[in-house]
């Protein structure tokens, strides 16, 4: 089959087009033939050895994933061959033509949508899902900013926080990114490459309950200013250090909590998937496919996905 792969860690460039052995499962496992592979950060952060993740080499980059089940392992009950699935944390790499997946990690893709569409799900829903709901404790009449939103995860909070009856307030830091924002249903766009653009919601009267941060290290200092009272920042995002005054925190009652995927347990990872169904299905919920790449460029893919200005999300496309 044909797969990206990198043999040490380095940069993008490193990864190569490969004939590799098409892979086998155990009892336990599914094998998909893969539609589309999505781009992620953290893709790059494996492949590079930062941020404190590892692989092992050959490498095939690629968490998510959209496609079609070719075979399922004896013990496997609740999926069958020709189903079409999303799936998350893969155990061979999505960036190929085929990839190994566990039950706990893949779920059923809404007829409603591609498998490009299905390969913006892994991650970005629902990281975004879990850090309103299942941290952040967001609920309908909330206030919540969305800071930094045109990006994958910040537009998947954006759609689920505006299905949930929330106040959204959303930033972005260019025009092409605020007209997206709005194309959203957002009535609220504020640009945050303006100087002091968070003053006006620095008081404990016009604060947010909630901020779904997607880098913390610019602006988390600022964030805890501009929380009402009881309110809660959740960390998607973060690439370094960051001072802030804890008495911004202590003046308001405030929490800032940590969201990471890879701390869901699987009944949790279900409970979404099933949540998120049928808003998928009714177009409620409806992924943002920002550019296409061929297999052949997941290497540009890699270098896009960490460049400021995101609108959407990257696709890989798998051409069997």
């Amino acid at each position: 089959m044909k797969a990206m792969q990198v043999n040490d860690y380095g940069p993008a460039s490193d990864l190569t087009l490969v004939d590799a052995d098409k892979p086998t499962i155990n009892a336990d496992q599914i094998l998909v033939q893969v539609g589309a592979s999505g781009v992620n950060p953290v893709d790059t952060y494996i492949r590079s050895g930062t941020n404190n993740y590892s692989a092992s080499f050959p490498h095939t980059p690629g968490n998510d994933g959209a496609g079609t089940i070719v075979e399922v392992g004896a013990n496997v009950t609740d999926f069958q061959i020709g189903q079409r699935v999303y799936f998350s944390r893969n155990l061979s790499g999505s960036a190929a033509e085929y990839a190994v997946c566990v039950p706990t990690h893949t779920f059923p893709l809404a007829d409603a949508l591609s498998f490009a569409e299905g390969a913006c799900l892994g991650i970005p829903y629902t990281t975004a899902h879990r850090a309103l709901f299942g941290r952040a404790h967001a609920l309908a009449g909330d206030k919540v900013l969305v800071h930094g939103a045109t990006g994958a995860v910040g537009l998947a909070t954006v759609q689920l926080a505006l299905a949930a009856g929330m106040h959204v307030v959303a930033s972005a830091g260019t025009v092409e990114g605020a007209n997206l924002l709005r194309a959203q249903g957002v009535q609220e766009v504020i640009m945050h490459n303006q100087e002091g653009y968070l003053a006006p919601y620095q008081s404990l009267q016009n604060g947010f309950d909630v901020i779904i941060e997607m880098l913390a290290n610019h602006n988390l200092d600022q964030d805890l200013k501009a929380l009402a009272f009881g309110g809660t920042v959740a960390v998607i995002g973060n690439r370094g250090t960051v001072d802030i005054n804890p008495r911004d925190l202590m003046a308001r009652d405030a929490a800032v909590i940590g969201v990471a995927l890879a701390n869901v347990k699987p009944e949790e990872l279900e409970r979404i998937a099933k949540a998120m169904l049928p808003l998928f299905e009714k177009g409620v919920l409806k992924p943002v496919v920002r550019k296409e790449y061929a297999l052949s460029e997941l290497a540009q893919a890699h270098e896009d996905v960490l460049k400021s200005g995101a609108q959407g999300n990257l696709v890989v496309r798998i051409d069997a």
